[in-house]
């Protein structure tokens, strides 16, 4: 009874055994088919961006240099009275633009022209004195060969004859003071330029000793005056050396004004103290625009570099190893480029280095790429230089 209980069991727990053992085996069959299966499926290819693409620019670049600047006058003058006498009129106003030769002040020209009346009056007098001495010396010639006239009396009347023509010169100069006087009584523009404020009103008492009666400048043309570097200035002779030395100045803050002038003037001594040199650009200022004591900027025209590469500003990126630019690569994947930079010309900066002449810039949807990132390339018009 013992035994056949005994086997009774055994056969069961095999039996269990057995069965497990298949349970567990389609357990994990049925592992292999769900779990297992879906990770050794590929995950799903990231569709290529849309980069648009501009080419590399190759072009001649004009090589500039920029200063600060200040407009000077070439002559600003104060307009003083030559002769004592009443302001009579003001025929130019307060901050006008004259021509040379205008009249800006009369003064008062009565007491002139009565002292150069004077004068002439004075010289008539004289003049009819002086022929009657010639008269009398002649008479006198005759007289002392035959005796009839002492030697003493002859040399009288060539000494009154001589001071008689001294005396004449003497009026025709004092003639000539007056008409020169009379002349100060109208003072003219001396050149073209614009007034400043009156400093003498009508009916005032002015002279030489008076002060100005006002200001003078010359605006047309206009001195523009700057001051480069020591560094600068062999770039700058070899400009000059070449030819003309062309410079634009602009006006900040006035939509971007700009006037063509021409670099006349670079002083002969480095400023030991700045190390920098004067420096003077002459700008025709036919629309007086540009004023003395004004702050432009120059810009000097000193060469022009040829087949250099140019790229679209807006491609532009920044990191910690400089900058850079998304490139076109193998396979139509972006490839990053770290640049060194040159001068810029509008839009574009020139590449130094980094870049090859046939190379495919990407110039959008820039935040969406990355290094190896498959794009697929659309062609923009390329932007050109100012």
């Amino acid at each position: 009874m013992g035994t056949s209980l005994m086997r009774f069991w055994k056969l069961t727990l095999a039996s269990a055994a057995a069965l497990g053992a298949v349970a567990l085996a389609g357990h994990y069959a049925a592992s292999l088919s769900f779990g297992g299966g879906a990770s050794a499926a590929a995950p799903p290819a990231m569709p290529p961006m849309p980069a648009p693409i501009a080419p590399v620019v190759k072009m001649t670049l004009p090589i500039y240099l920029d200063y600060p600047a200040r407009v000077e006058s070439i002559r600003n003058i104060s307009l003083q009275a030559r002769v004592s006498g009443y302001i009579e009129a003001q025929p130019a106003a307060d901050g006008a633009d004259v021509k040379a030769g205008d009249l800006l002040y009369q003064i008062d020209p009565r007491d002139l022209q009565a002292a150069l009346d004077q004068a002439k009056a004075q010289a008539e007098r004289d003049e009819a004195a002086l022929e009657y001495a010639k008269a009398n010396f002649s008479r006198g010639e005759e007289l002392v060969k035959n005796g009839y006239v002492a030697k003493d009396t002859y040399d009288q009347r060539a000494s009154a004859m001589r001071q008689a023509e001294a005396a004449l010169a003497m009026d025709r100069a004092a003639i000539r003071a007056a008409e020169l006087n009379l002349g100060y009584a109208e003072i003219r523009a001396p050149f073209a330029g614009r007034l400043g404020r009156n400093q003498a009103a009508k009916g005032a008492l002015v002279g030489p000793a008076s002060g100005a009666l006002n200001t003078l400048v010359q605006l047309d043309p206009i001195y523009v005056t700057f001051n480069p570097s020591e560094s600068e200035l062999a770039e700058i002779e070899q400009a000059r050396a070449a030819g003309k030395v062309v410079a634009e100045i602009t006006v900040p803050d006035s939509g971007q004004t700009s006037y063509k002038g021409e670099l006349t003037f670079l002083d002969n001594a480095v400023d030991k103290a700045t190390g920098t040199i004067a420096a003077r650009v002459t700008v025709a200022n036919r629309d007086f625009a540009l004023l003395p004591g004004q702050y432009v900027r120059v810009r000097l025209h000193i060469k022009d570099e040829p087949d250099v590469l140019m790229a679209p500003q807006a491609a532009l990126g920044s990191s910690q190893l400089g900058k850079y630019l998304y490139v076109v690569g193998a396979d139509n994947k972006a490839e990053m480029r770290l640049v060194t930079l040159g001068p810029e010309d509008g839009a574009l900066v020139n590449v130094v280095k980094g870049l090859a002449e046939g190379d495919k810039i990407i110039v959008g949807n820039l935040q969406k790429i990355g290094p190896g990132s498959p794009v697929q390339p659309m062609s923009v018009k390329a932007q050109s230089g100012s």
